[in-house]
């Protein structure tokens, strides 16, 4: 598997420096121009300031590529022709030489080839509300590709407690960041519970090399609740989404089109409170995965 590494990423392994995975789908198709990209460069300068290097993951030309420049993040913020593409869609992208954002399963399999072990995203795909078969491919990469994946639990417009169980059954560690729940992304109370709460990076890494020491090839998922004063009230969250679900029913969005339109409506609805609760835990989950991947190196 060829990857093109960016200037930045390829210096950091050569000298063996910690790196953080970041998506792309959040830019491309997870945020407004232009706070999709004023968020993509903040989250890199996070991950620097917290003593890692950033290794944001797309598609160019078919290339997969690890590290990306700033025109190239500008061309995801800005080019509505950008595909979405999960793994199934790899040899598609690398055989037609497209340029597409990477979701979390693809970002991590990227990622874990290019020799990178912490990942950092806003919330993971799950299982989709209604049809029980509609599976995120995310959830499958989770179960197989051992890396420390930080994030906010699965994004609201899931089944969550569908989801919570899909984890349990195929294996995934689930660790919550001094928090016993699995948050509701933007809400830090879902009624489920992880597996463990840890009150420290050292307590996280220390479980992930207990990990590859069982020869478990599973992600450490940890969960980290959005910053208290962005948190929006479950009920509240509640209402606005079953207004997003039935407008989508009305127009007849389903499949991978489904959560981005059902994101965008909510923070529509609720005049941006979403969107800037969507940016919030993303940038608090990057500082948190740069600090995993420091700590990580340490051993």
């Amino acid at each position: 598997m060829e990857i093109r590494y960016g200037q930045e990423v390829s210096d950091a392994l050569d000298r063996g420096k910690p790196l953080v995975a970041l998506e792309s789908t959040v830019i491309a198709h997870g945020l407004p121009f232009p706070q999709n990209v004023e968020m993509a460069f903040d989250l890199e300068s996070i991950v620097r300031k917290n003593g890692a290097t950033p290794a944001t993951i797309a598609v160019f030309d078919g290339e997969f590529c690890v590290g990306l420049s700033k025109t190239q993040i500008k061309k995801l913020a800005a080019d509505k022709n950008i595909r979405k593409i999960s793994k199934r869609d790899l040899p598609i992208a690398a055989a037609l030489k497209l340029d597409c954002a990477t979701t979390v399963a693809t970002t991590m399999f990227i990622a874990q080839n290019a020799g990178i072990r912490v990942f950092s995203t806003g919330g993971i795909g799950g299982v989709h509300r209604g049809d029980r078969l509609d599976i995120s491919a995310d959830l499958n990469e989770l179960a197989n590709t051992p890396m420390i994946t930080v994030c906010s639990g699965a994004k609201i417009v899931l089944d969550l407690p569908a989801t919570r169980e899909w984890l349990e059954t195929n294996g995934v560690t689930i660790l919550g960041y001094k928090s016993d729940e699995f948050p509701a992304f933007y809400s830090s109370k879902s009624g489920l519970y992880v597996d463990e709460r840890v009150e420290s990076i050292e307590q996280v890494v220390e479980i992930s090399r207990a990990r590859d020491d069982l020869g478990l090839k599973n992600a450490i998922l940890l969960v980290v609740p959005i910053p208290h004063e962005f948190e929006i009230e479950i009920g509240i969250l509640e209402d606005i989404l079953s207004t997003t679900l039935e407008m989508a029913s009305q127009q007849e969005i389903a499949g991978k089109h489904l959560t981005p339109f059902l994101l965008s409506k909510m923070s529509e609805i609720s005049k941006g409170v979403t969107m800037d609760a969507n940016i919030a835990l993303l940038k608090n989950n990057a500082e948190i995965a740069a600090k995993a991947a420091v700590h990580l190196k340490k051993y």
